[in-house]
């Protein structure tokens, strides 16, 4: 039997406002999926980004005899150096102001500021710069042209080393755990020990900055990712 055209018609509609309802849930799940899916990537890119070391230092075993930073020859010296420029590094100098506020035998303590050359005076002296000169007993030099960085053999902001009072190395890494984290980390831990003397096999850490002699617009470029990744 046929229907009458009317009711086809009606029934046709029917059918239409039946399906319309499934097919914008289906619309939803895949819009909610691929909103998942973005989610998972940005959160991987971030965790790739911020556990992602640079490149470790190779400083000397000997205290680099041409270095015009004074060493400390009753006590052992650390030396941070530093991309002023370099978001990453925050965490880096607010680490040497909780170690240097637990050092039971405090080091000379030197934080090294690159000046690249051509760049205007005083373009080292960020908010990185006042930060690490308000900790005591630290000093801060500026690097002219990256000399004493590259006698001490580093390629990474945040790179920290230690010599003992004899000039010996004895510790070269990174004082933070990860990418612009702050809060325990074995390179603190490690050069703590060794300035108290503890038993410990460690003398070295991963390091976890921006690349120390990166021009200005690839370090501002790092800053800018850590940014957009991790809003303040």
């Amino acid at each position: 039997m046929r229907l009458p055209l009317p009711l086809l018609g009606a029934n046709t509609l029917l059918a239409k406002k039946m399906v319309q309802p499934g097919k914008r849930r289906l619309l939803l799940m895949a819009f909610s999926a691929l909103w998942l899916c973005a989610v998972g990537a940005g959160l991987w890119v971030l965790w790739e980004f911020e556990n992602s070391p640079g490149v470790a230092a190779n400083p000397p075993a000997q205290w680099p005899s041409d270095s015009r930073i004074e060493r400390a020859t009753d006590r052992p010296t650390l030396v941070m150096l530093v991309h002023p420029r370099c978001s990453c590094t925050r965490a880096s100098v607010g680490e040497l102001a909780e170690l240097m506020a637990r050092a039971r035998v405090r080091p000379k303590a030197y934080v090294l500021f690159l000046k690249p050359p051509g760049f205007a005076d005083d373009w080292e002296k960020s908010p990185l710069w006042h930060s690490a000169a308000a900790i005591p007993h630290v000093t801060v030099v500026r690097d002219d042209d990256g000399l004493e960085a590259s006698r001490f053999g580093a390629a990474t902001s945040g790179q920290t080393i230690l010599y003992d009072a004899a000039g010996l190395l004895l510790f070269s890494g990174g004082i933070t755990g990860a990418r612009g984290h702050a809060g325990d980390n074995a390179g603190r831990a490690a050069i703590l020990a060794l300035l108290h003397r503890d038993t410990i096999g460690q003398t070295g850490s991963r390091v976890f900055g921006c690349p120390l002699f990166a021009s200005n617009n690839q370090c501002q470029s790092q800053e800018t990712r850590s940014h957009v990744l991790t809003p303040d």
